[in-house]
């Protein structure tokens, strides 16, 4: 959440966004992990030629004022990607695909920050949703060496 981290991950995700060819209209995933890096491709997105509005999908809808699980200017009819920080299970970019779609949208795709590789992606494509990660555990392992626990 920092200022120099937004910079990177929004432009990075923009043009993740743009080179897989998904024209989507938000962008948003499970709160809080996908919000920061939502925000940061959506203010990436201002001065372009097809700015992408933000939103978060709520764990459970609230009680109280709108009542809604997703919360922000999605719109039904919206083409979207969800937005997922780590992915490992896919349990959660899968449940702010499920919430999507009840609303009205239709996912071209899951962005995320890093696939740890532990068979999330798989889990998400088995439902027809393709995934692109900006980076893959591999290539951090590849990079600075293995971690320790």
């Amino acid at each position: 959440m920092s200022p120099e981290g937004l910079v990177l991950i929004g432009s990075l995700g923009l043009a993740l966004l743009d080179d897989r060819g998904w024209d989507v209209d938000s962008i948003g995933g499970l709160t809080l992990g996908a919000d920061p890096i939502s925000y940061a491709i959506s203010y990436a997105s201002a001065c372009s030629a097809h700015p992408r509005r933000a939103f978060s999908v709520r764990k459970e809808a609230k009680a109280h004022g709108t009542g809604k699980l997703i919360e922000g200017p999605f719109a039904s009819g919206d083409r979207v990607a969800v937005i997922e920080d780590v992915i490992t299970t896919g349990g959660s970019a899968l449940r702010a695909i499920d919430a999507v779609q009840a609303a009205g949208g239709t996912v071209v795709g899951v962005l995320a920050l890093v696939d740890r590789e532990e068979g999330g992606r798989e889990t998400i494509e088995a439902r027809g949703v393709p995934v692109a990660p900006l980076v893959r555990a591999h290539d951090i392992v590849a990079r600075l060496g293995p971690v320790s626990p």
